[in-house]
C-alpha cells in the first residue's frame, strides 16, 4: 500500500532525464577550491597553509563547535593558498585552494570494492568516526550528521527513516545511488540504527523508482528491522516532516525537531557516505551530482570530487547550451540560481539544473484574486498570502504568530499561484528577518 503525508502537496512534472544513467567519474581538474563552510553551523578553521602537501583525505579543516564539520582535501597536491571564493550564495567566503598534483590518498582509506558488513564499533566509536569524517546531510540540508545522532536530553529516537524519496523534479543522484550502492546503503542504515540505539528502519520510496523498490526489497530481508516502503509521488514529501507524516503517521509539532516524534531522519547519500566513513575510513570527499535541463546535449550523474568547479561538470555534459537563461544548484524548486559557472562543488551540491530563456523569465505579478490555492497546497498548513504580505509590509510580530518560520521553503505557493505572485521569495525574507529577531531576544 502506497503511503504519503496529509496536508497540502502539489504534482509537478517530474522530468527525470537523467534516470538510469550511470554514475560516471569525471577528470580531476588542475586546481580545486574546497569551502570552510560546507554546512549548517560554524564554519570550519583551516589547519594547513600555502606551501603544504595533502593528499585524498587530508584533514584541511577543523570543526570549531557542536554545529559544524570537518572538511578534508578530496586531491593531492600542494596547497596554493586560502583565499574567499564566491559559492552557491553568492557571496565570497573563505576556501582552501589546491594545486593538484597525481591522485595519491590516504593510507588509511580502503579503495577497494570489496563489502565489508560487520562493525565491532561501539554506539559511541560509529559517532566519532562520522564526525571526524566530515558526514553531513546530503540531501540539501548540510546538517552535521553526528549532531543528529546525539539526541538532546528529554527525548529518544524510535525509529529511523532513510529518505529515498528524491521527489525534486529533475534531480536522479539518489535514484542512480540506490540502484548502485544498494547494500551499502542497507549497511550503512545498520550502522546508524546502532549509533541511535533503535531497532527499527524504514527506506521511504517514491512510487516512480519501481526498479529501485524492487532491488531494496529484495535484499532488506537480509537486514534485520529494516523496512522498505513504497510512496506516493507527491512534492514535497521528501521533506522531513512530510516524510515522518507519511512513514509513521507522527505530525512534528509546530517549531519542534523530528526527535519530538521519536524520528530521526537521514538521507540515502549521507547513509552511503556514513558506510564509508565507518567501513572504509573514507571521508566525505566526494559526491553524486544530477547534471541536467532540457537542453543539455548529456543529462547525466556524475561522480565529483568536492571543489571541482561546476564548468568541469558543465563540460562533461556536452557543454553550455547557447540559449541558457539560468544555472541552478539542486532542483528547480528549492535550489538556487548562481552567477557563475567557477563555484566549487560542495558536499550539498545535489544537481546542477540549467534553464533555457524562454523558461527562466519569470511572468510580472499580477493582484491576489483569494484563490487560495496557495493554502491548499501548503504542506505546512500556513496561509502563504497572508505571509507574503506581512513580510512585505514588515509586520514582524504578526508573521511569527503566524507560525513563518515553520515554512520549510519548498515554493508549492508560487508554484501553484494564478496570479504568478513571488510568495516564497517575500516569506523566505521574512522568515530570515523573524529568526533574527527571535535569536536578538534570546541573547
Amino acid at each position: 500500500m502506497l503511503k504519503t503525508f496529509r496536508i497540502g502537496g502539489i504534482h509537478p512534472k517530474a522530468n527525470k532525464l537523467s534516470a538510469g544513467k550511470t554514475i560516471q567519474s569525471i577528470e580531476i581538474p588542475d586546481e580545486v577550491s574546497i569551502p570552510l563552510a560546507q554546512h549548517i553551523g560554524a564554519p570550519s578553521q583551516p589547519v594547513v597553509k600555502k606551501g603544504d602537501k595533502v593528499k585524498v583525505g587530508t584533514l584541511i579543516g577543523k570543526s570549531v563547535g557542536f554545529v559544524s564539520a570537518n572538511i578534508h582535501s578530496s586531491v593531492s597536491g600542494t596547497v596554493k593558498k586560502i583565499d574567499k571564493v564566491v559559492d552557491v550564495s553568492g557571496y565570497r567566503r573563505d576556501a582552501v585552494i589546491i594545486s593538484v598534483e597525481g591522485d595519491e590518498w590516504e593510507d588509511s582509506i580502503d579503495r577497494s570494492e570489496t563489502l565489508i558488513n560487520e562493525c565491532a564499533l561501539s554506539q559511541k566509536e560509529i559517532i566519532d568516526k562520522i564526525a571526524a569524517s566530515g558526514i553531513v546531510g546530503m540531501g540539501g540540508a548540510t546538517f552535521p550528521t553526528h549532531v543528529k545522532l546525539m539526541p538532546p536530553p528529554g527525548t529518544k529516537a524510535e525509529v529511523l527513516i532513510i529518505n529515498g524519496v528524491e521527489c525534486e523534479p529533475y534531480l536522479t543522484s539518489d535514484h542512480q545511488l540506490m540502484m548502485e550502492k544498494t547494500e551499502e546503503i542497507l549497511i550503512g542504515t545498520t550502522l546508524l540504527m546502532k549509533a541511535l540505539n533503535v531497532s527499527k528502519a524504514i527506506i521511504g520510496i517514491e512510487n516512480n523508482k519501481k526498479d529501485v523498490i524492487a532491488k531494496f526489497s529484495q535484499l532488506a530481508s537480509s537486514y534485520p528491522g529494516i523496512r522498505i516502503q513504497p510512496l506516493e509521488e507527491r512534492y514535497p514529501q521528501g521533506g522531513e516532516k512530510q516524510l515522518i507524516d507519511a512513514l509513521i503517521g507522527r505530525q512534528v509539532p509546530s517549531g519542534a525537531l523530528p526527535i519530538a516524534v521519536g524520528a530521526v531522519v537521514q538521507n540515502v547519500g549521507t547513509t552511503f557516505a556514513v558506510y564509508e566513513a565507518v567501513q572504509k575510513n573514507k571521508p566525505l570527499i566526494e559526491r553524486i551530482v544530477t547534471v541536467t535541463g532540457e537542453e543539455v546535449h548529456n543529462p547525466c550523474n556524475i561522480r565529483s570530487r568536492i571543489g571541482v568547479p561546476f564548468q568541469a561538470l558543465i563540460d562533461f555534459a556536452g557543454g553550455l547550451p547557447q540559449n541558457t537563461g539560468k544555472i541552478v544548484s539542486g532542483g528547480p524548486m528549492m535550489g538556487k540560481a548562481v552567477a557563475y559557472t567557477d563555484i566549487p562543488v560542495t558536499k550539498g551540491t545535489s544537481g546542477i539544473l540549467i534553464i533555457s530563456s524562454s523558461k527562466a523569465k519569470r511572468k510580472t505579478p499580477k493582484d491576489c484574486i483569494r484563490c487560495a490555492k496557495c493554502v491548499q497546497v501548503c504542506p505546512m498548513g500556513l496561509n502563504p498570502t497572508l505571509l507574503m504580505n506581512l513580510s512585505e509590509y514588515a509586520v514582524w510580530d504578526r508573521a511569527e504568530k503566524n507560525h513563518i518560520t515553520d515554512c520549510i521553503e519548498c515554493g508549492s505557493c508560487s508554484y501553484t499561484c494564478p496570479a504568478d505572485r513571488p510568495l516564497l521569495d517575500y516569506i523566505r525574507l521574512g522568515k530570515g528577518k523573524v529568526m533574527a529577531l527571535m535569536k536578538a531576544r534570546k541573547n
